[in-house]
């Protein structure tokens, strides 16, 4: 289910600094925000957007987690990503005008909109705006070659070590915790997206704490030895 709620100014928003230009006025920064129309609450489950919708806006998530995935062609359905609170959903509709995925909340989430036609023509009138939508685009491109090494060249306790590492990186970005999370994707989502089966993944998880790199308690994970952590890592990308 999704609903409308009350938007509140940017300007008072706790994601303000990752998600607005760093330097702007404050006369652009009330432009930006009479742009930004309305802040949208999803529920657990619910689609955001699915794949041909017609692209429209941009979102930018405001709380919570969601998985970005589309069927392929012998039915299965594969994870192409995970965002979350302060990064951008709807980049995959900018090209053919219509979206390329589907868009599902992992738990209770909040995302403001921004229609990017508007915010498009504004970018052009405030240089800062239109940087600050080149830095997104530019993150979006590197995250993707990032996933195609991952894919293409790691073993699995690789893949699930190097995922970890970004999550808490992107997490610490929002101004979380460097050293635990808890994950709201579950492990076979983890496994679709890092191209590996169920049993794969939970076999990695089971290592990487046998092993006193990380603790799990369900879905609670504490990296206990981040030296470690980032040594299977750089031994993957120096190969």
């Amino acid at each position: 289910m999704i609903s409308s709620v009350t938007k509140k100014a940017c300007s008072h928003c706790h994601l303000k600094t990752t998600c607005m230009p760093q330097e702007v006025s404050p006369s652009d920064l009330s432009r930006i925000e009479n742009v930004i129309s309305s802040r949208l609450k999803i529920k657990r489950g619910s689609t955001l957007f699915y794949l041909g919708d017609a692209f429209v806006s941009l979102y930018r998530v405001r709380l919570g987690v969601f998985k970005t995935c589309l069927t392929t062609q012998d039915g299965r359905n594969q994870v192409t990503g995970f965002q979350m609170a302060g990064e951008i959903l709807g980049l995959d509709g900018i090209v053919s005008q219509h979206h390329t995925c589907d868009a599902v909340a992992l738990e209770d989430a909040e995302v403001c909109v921004l229609p990017f036609q508007s915010m498009e023509t504004l970018s052009r009138e405030v240089v800062s705006l239109q940087q600050h939508m080149h830095r997104i685009m530019s993150q979006k491109i590197v995250h993707d070659q990032g996933v195609m090494l991952l894919l293409g060249s790691m073993r699995a306790e690789e893949r699930v070590a190097t995922f970890l590492s970004h999550l808490m990186q992107r997490l610490h970005a929002q101004g979380f915790s460097r050293s635990a999370l808890i994950l709201r994707m579950t492990r076979e989502e983890i496994g679709s997206y890092l191209g590996l089966k169920l049993e794969t993944v939970s076999r990695t998880f089971s290592k990487l704490a046998q092993n006193r790199i990380i603790h799990i308690q369900r879905r609670h994970i504490e990296i206990i030895n981040p030296e470690a952590l980032q040594r299977i890592v750089n031994a993957a990308t120096c190969r």
